[in-house]
């Protein structure tokens, strides 16, 4: 997996401008910018360059979130910064590694402009790196913001033993529903496609908020299908939607898998719409990254019963700030 390292198919650098007049109207830490269309080409520059593995880093989970979790980002020492004011935490800055100096005069920085000195999403590989790091801050793991990542092959294929049980359950459904069909989403269905949507939440006995919030996210989405390139598929029985999935590119070799939607009443459809997910991106992503399971038992359950390839588990820094740096 490619992952925030610097990306050899890029030779040339992210664009930043560093004019003085520049830096009156470009996002900085006093004036964060939003993620926007207008913006949405800087970002994808940024992240061209340096590939990430979490999904919180997707363009696309950035705009359609952004006004659950008040997302705003700008410029730091030639790194891209952002802050998710929501959970009051920076991510990990995108570019050139900081020292771990230089990160704590950055938290330092976000703390005196108001916005949280936390960073999140802080790969392992930094931390190996830097073991004068915990001087600076506080180190732990965040198990519940880990990434899932299987090899888009083994999805598509569902060999071996621990995955008979899927294999079963789609061969139940393709038997029970031989008419089913599989389409491609696209601008003009993405009405009907939400309409199921909505339907599924009022059908659940028990609506949490945090399922309220994806449907915002996701209608979001939907209503700029065109403009965030997004791709997906719909699992159809006759003239029934049982399924969809909904997904992008996230690095050179990986594709996100933003949502998934099944109806239960048709059995083995949420197999189905992962099984042909897979299918659909062999042979153009080595990796589907299904993001995290955010500590709930039954997603946790469910993600680990396809065996990840990869288990990617960030760490989160508090900084310590009864220190001087240098």
């Amino acid at each position: 997996m490619i992952c925030h390292s610097h990306s050899e198919t890029c030779n040339t650098p992210p664009i930043i401008s560093n004019s003085a007049d520049d830096l009156q109207t470009e996002p900085n830490i006093l004036k964060p910018g939003k993620f926007d269309l207008e913006t949405r080409p800087l970002i994808l520059d940024f992240l061209g360059h340096y590939p990430p593995c979490s999904c919180e880093y997707s363009y696309v989970n950035l705009f359609c979130w952004q006004n659950l979790y008040r997302y705003s980002w700008f410029f730091y020492k030639e790194n891209l910064v952002i802050h998710d004011d929501r959970s009051r935490a920076l991510f990990m800055p995108i570019g050139e590694d900081l020292n771990p100096e230089e990160l704590f005069d950055l938290s330092k920085k976000a703390i005196a402009a108001g916005l949280s000195g936390n960073i999140g999403l802080v790969p392992e590989s930094y931390v190996d790196i830097w073991p004068d790091l915990d001087r600076y801050f506080s180190i732990t793991s965040d198990r519940d913001e880990a990434d899932y990542v299987y090899l888009t092959q083994e999805l598509a294929e569902l060999k071996g033993s621990k995955l008979h049980k899927k294999k079963n359950l789609i061969a139940q459904f393709t038997r029970t529903y031989p008419d089913y069909s599989i389409v491609h989403m696209n601008e003009g269905n993405c009405k009907e496609v939400m309409r199921f949507e909505k339907r599924l939440l009022e059908g659940t006995p028990s609506v949490s908020n945090s399922l309220v919030e994806e449907s915002e996210a996701i209608a979001m989405a939907f209503s700029h299908w065109k403009d965030l390139g997004l791709n997906g598929l719909i699992l159809m029985v006759k003239d029934e939607i049982a399924a969809f999935a909904v997904f992008s590119p996230l690095s050179p070799d990986t594709w996100d898998v933003h949502f998934e939607k099944s109806d239960v009443t048709f059995k083995g459809a949420a197999q189905m719409i992962n099984s042909e997910t897979a299918k659909f991106l062999e042979g153009t992503a080595r990796y589907i990254n299904r993001e995290q399971d955010l500590g709930i038992p039954g997603l946790r359950q469910a993600k680990l019963s396809y065996v990840p390839h990869a288990l990617i588990e960030p760490y989160f820094l508090v900084p310590k700030l009864n220190l001087r740096s240098h």
